[in-house]
């Protein structure tokens, strides 16, 4: 389950490949033929990568060759930064009335030592490229287009049969529905309710719906039920022919029948008739289409009624006409009968009552998910050893993950249907704890200090862009609990799903809480919790880590240990985009803070003892984001601010001033 990325990573070069400002000096230090032969090769690469990622869980080597890939174009992307820097710095000394200032501000070494030192790095790189290129041959890889889903997509197949006893605790639920199902429409209402089901995968939306449409009630109340499953499928002649097919019950001979002739079938299948239909497990979120599918819907009598289940609440949205059935966990008492259901033979659990005492604390972590419940019950099924269901207490989600086991492998479904880039930013997420609350303003430029949020439309603004990669993740259910207004939107990400984000970027992102904790060697995305780990072995813990891109320390302590630490980081991570140390009661910033020249997203928020910003922060050409929301101490901000040429964002709590005079 584990994604590498690098299709993401590798369009990310690309695009900095073609910016116009790096092109200039790329021209005049007479390096412009080795970038444009590596951006053929990486373009020839990025064409088979999707073919390649889907590929790796069964080939070890692929995997070796991707992350060489990776590791080839995050040092491509170092190396770019580099160029674009000192195209900024070129851009500030030509304002004649800072000129004198800006060059001695940003003094670097000899320019012509650092054209060839530049210079070197990009044959190098082009080189490494070109030999990552000829080993692509040897997995005999096909191309693929970003917008295709996954095959294995289209295998999931639903059906309306179900076993009542199997479902537990949805009674209430069940007879909600069934009232609303049978309620007469009003005379000025559509002739067509649709009601939706809506709630992440594994809470039991099919089997309620399963329940619903085979109660015997609804029987004598609907003249034709019909059960479709349509998953991603929503080609509108393919759904044609399975709804004629479940309301007849025969093949025929739609399968040759164009649009039209098979719209006359249907008329005829539903004339007159009060339907149930069900649409099981429904992704489309496309207006047009739905409106399409249902206008040839409504041949049947008043009264008729489609049920709707998905993950999404964007296609709750378009399709309900009925407020829609939001399905939560099942409280506990229903859930640990579920779960006894499963892990024990009828009547069993009164003879190992031990063994029921721990799985109440099982049941406890579930959630109240039946797909949870079930599959940790089935796989206790017949153990009767403490040892091995303490063993499954006490192991963490992702060893379970680890197995490809139904939970992941269902809740995986609605990851494997978001887009390259948005399963990038989802999987991101893993760096924040468990239950921890985002903010939509603070998430979507840590996106972007990642250069995540990437748009063909240049009318549309990073934020817009990551608003609409936020809404999407939203609608598909991937976060829970939203609320607030505007930027000060507030959400979580259910546990299970952070589990999954932590499964998919386990290569990439890593939070740790113990020096002993195994580390992937391709960690780029690091954060670190429990600052009493700090005390000792500090070095000997950092010397397994690689060129960091992300660290945060958040709540970090002040002391000795810890200052060090920190200084110890700023000197040894000098490629990090994203600096965290929000909460972390530091008093004094250390001036090698200016070293970072590729930092975009700076976090010092809560940090109340913090008076001033060392100067040599206003060297951060690149830096995006600034948080000092909670640093109500800090006397002034730097006068040199206004060389901070990239820099968009910046929340501050000061009455004191700061200094933006241009003229000086």
């Amino acid at each position: 389950m584990t994604e590498s990325f690098a299709f993401n990573i590798a369009g990310r070069v690309l695009f900095q490949l073609g910016n116009i400002a790096c092109q200039e000096i790329l021209q005049a230090w007479g390096v412009r033929s080795d970038l444009e032969k590596l951006k053929k090769t990486l373009t020839t690469i990025r064409a088979v990568l999707l073919d390649a990622e889907e590929k790796q869980a069964h080939d070890a080597q692929l995997r070796v060759w991707l992350q060489e890939l990776k590791d080839a174009c995050y040092d491509a992307e170092d190396v770019l930064d580099e160029f674009e820097i000192e195209a900024s710095r070129k851009q500030l000394l030509k304002q004649r009335s800072i000129r004198k200032k800006v060059s001695h501000f940003f003094s670097a070494s000899n320019p012509l030592v650092f054209q060839f030192r530049m210079a070197h790095k990009i044959k190098k790189i082009t080189e490494r490229f070109g030999e990552i290129a000829v080993l692509k041959n040897n997995f005999h890889l096909k191309k693929r287009h970003h917008g295709r889903r996954h095959a294995l997509l289209l295998d999931r197949e639903t059906h309306s049969f179900v076993q009542a006893s199997e479902v537990i605790g949805r009674d209430e639920e069940k007879q909600r529905i069934i009232k609303m199902l049978m309620k007469d429409v009003p005379a000025d209402e559509e002739d067509i309710s649709v009601l939706p089901i809506v709630g992440v995968g594994g809470l039991g939306k099919t089997a309620l719906a399963k329940l619903v449409f085979n109660d015997e009630s609804l029987d004598s109340h609907f003249g034709l039920k019909l059960w479709v499953c349509v998953s991603d499928d929503f080609d509108l002649k393919r759904l044609l022919v399975k709804i004629i097919k479940a309301g007849k019950g025969v093949d025929g001979d739609l399968g040759n029948m164009d649009l039209e002739q098979l719209q006359k079938v249907l008329r005829d299948c539903l004339n007159g008739k009060k339907y149930l239909l069900v649409l099981d497990d429904v992704w489309n979120d496309d207006n047009r289409k739905w409106q399409e599918l249902k206008q040839l819907l409504v041949g049947g009598d008043s009264g008729s009624k489609i049920v709707v289940t998905t993950r999404s609440n964007r296609v709750a949205k378009i399709t309900g006409t009925i407020p829609p059935q939001h399905l939560e966990g099942l409280p506990y008492d229903k859930a640990l009968s579920l779960f006894l259901k499963f892990a024990f033979k009828k009547g069993e659990e009164k003879q190992h009552p031990n063994l029921v005492k721990i799985g109440e604390e099982i049941v406890e972590k579930c959630k109240g998910v039946p797909l949870v419940l079930k599959t940790l019950g089935s796989l206790l099924f017949s153990k009767t050893s403490e040892n091995e269901w303490r063993l499954v207490k006490n192991s963490e989600t992702w060893e379970l993950m680890e197995k490809e086991n139904e939970i992941f492998s269902v809740l995986k479904l609605t990851y494997d249907q978001v887009s390259p880039h948005l399963k990038q930013c989802f999987a991101y997420c893993s760096l924040y704890p468990k239950d921890y609350d985002f903010y939509e303003f603070e998430l979507i430029q840590f996106w972007m200090a990642h250069g995540l949020l990437q748009s063909s439309n240049k009318n549309e603004s990073p934020a817009d862009i990551g608003r609409q990669y936020l809404n999407d993740l939203l609608s598909r259910s991937l976060f829970q609990d939203c609320d607030g207004e505007l930027i000060y939107n507030r959400f979580k990400m259910h546990d299970l799903l952070h589990d999954l984000a932590s499964l998919v970027a386990k290569n990439d992102c890593c939070i740790v809480n113990s020096f002993e904790q195994n580390i992937a060697q391709g960690i780029r995305h690091l954060c670190l919790i429990n600052s009493y780990f700090l005390e000792e072995n500090a070095s000997k813990f950092l010397d397994k880590l690689g060129h960091l891109r992300t660290l945060r320390l958040p709540d970090m302590g002040n002391g000795p240990s810890n200052k060090s630490f920190i200084e110890t980081c700023l000197k040894k991570f000098q490629r990090l985009r994203v600096l965290d140390l929000s909460g972390s009661t530091l008093k004094v910033l250390p001036k090698r803070i200016g070293h970072l020249k590729h930092l975009r997203y700076l976090n010092l928020s809560g940090n109340p003892s913090i008076k001033k910003l060392p100067h040599s922060i206003c060297k951060l050409q690149n830096l995006q984001s600034l948080f000092l929301g909670g640093c109500n101490q800090i006397e002034e901000l730097p006068k040199d601010v206004r060389y901070m040429i990239s820099l968009r964002v910046l929340t501050l709590t000061t009455k004191q001033r700061f200094y933006m005079d241009y003229n000086t």
